[in-house]
């Protein structure tokens, strides 16, 4: 089935956006929309296999894609890929900073490796994409930047290392909207709660009761979707949001509202210990 978007067909046209991690999830389905809508798609994550089956798909909807393998911890693979799109369109004029990843684990069982892993992934990545397109493009010809965060509006137990990594890019899309206004770069992020993608494939099954309980404390009683997450990514990305930049938009059915999915066991272990009229 063709994908349908809920933006007018042409909204990109002649405009080039690289997408991160755009083969699976909320990547893919962003990839999707922004080719729908005219744009030429950079697509680029460190598999290039899943990467070719998103650019069959799009090219067989008729629309405008490229690929290119990058793990964006590493820097010299970043400024590689910024020569690769540069070199074949000679400009940039969107980035979707959607690659990344975590495990779940109480925060006492993460080694320091895995804590490195998650945060190198996402707040370092992260930031060399933001700053590789400014200095390669953006500081003389202004662009659009859009940041994947998570719900971590009330901490996030069970992912320590990724709740502190996103908290760390939130403050950071905020830092760069003002340091870069100068050169008519807009930056924003989205923060997704809990949704239907392919990512929850990678969670082990005793997950499940954690997710199976999420479900239960969203207000709206449901797993958003992909392309839900992806519409809201366009729209930071269009002219509609010409006048948002340092924004955060959450896309949680009401999750960061409310929440319990974290259960305290009864303990006394926090006695009142000051009474300052004992």
């Amino acid at each position: 089935m063709r994908y349908q978007s809920i933006f007018r067909p042409d909204l990109f046209a002649n405009k080039t956006i690289i997408v991160t991690g755009g083969g699976t999830g909320i990547g893919r389905a962003t990839a999707h929309e922004l080719a729908s809508l005219g744009a030429h798609v950079v697509l680029a994550a460190r598999k290039l296999s899943n990467l070719e089956k998103v650019r069959d798909e799009i090219q067989a909807d008729g629309g405008s894609v490229s690929i290119t393998s990058c793990n964006i911890r590493e820097e010299a693979e970043v400024k590689a890929l910024f020569d690769f799109v540069l070199d074949a369109h000679g400009k940039v004029d969107g980035l979707v900073n959607n690659a990344g990843g975590q495990f779940l684990s109480p925060a006492e069982f993460i080694s320091l490796k895995g804590w490195q892993a998650v945060v190198e992934t996402n707040l370092t990545g992260t930031f060399l994409m933001c700053r590789e397109v400014f200095n390669r493009y953006m500081n003389e010809h202004g662009g659009v930047i859009v940041n994947m965060l998570i719900e971590m509006w009330r901490g996030f137990p069970g992912m320590a290392h990724s709740a502190a990594a996103r908290a760390g890019i939130e403050n950071l899309t905020k830092t760069l909207a003002v340091e870069w206004a100068r050169s008519g770069v807009r930056i924003n992020a989205v923060a997704p709660g809990l949704i239907q993608s392919s990512g929850l494939d990678n969670y082990p099954d005793a997950a499940k009761v954690f997710i199976d309980q999420y479900v239960h404390d969203i207000p709206m009683k449901r797993m958003g979707s992909e392309s839900e997450v992806a519409a809201a990514i366009v729209f930071l990305l269009s002219p509609a949001a010409a006048y948002i930049s340092g924004e955060s938009i959450r896309i949680d059915g009401g999750s960061s509202l409310w929440r319990k999915t974290w259960e305290v066991p009864e303990h006394e272990n926090a006695p009142a210990t000051f009474d300052g009229f004992r």
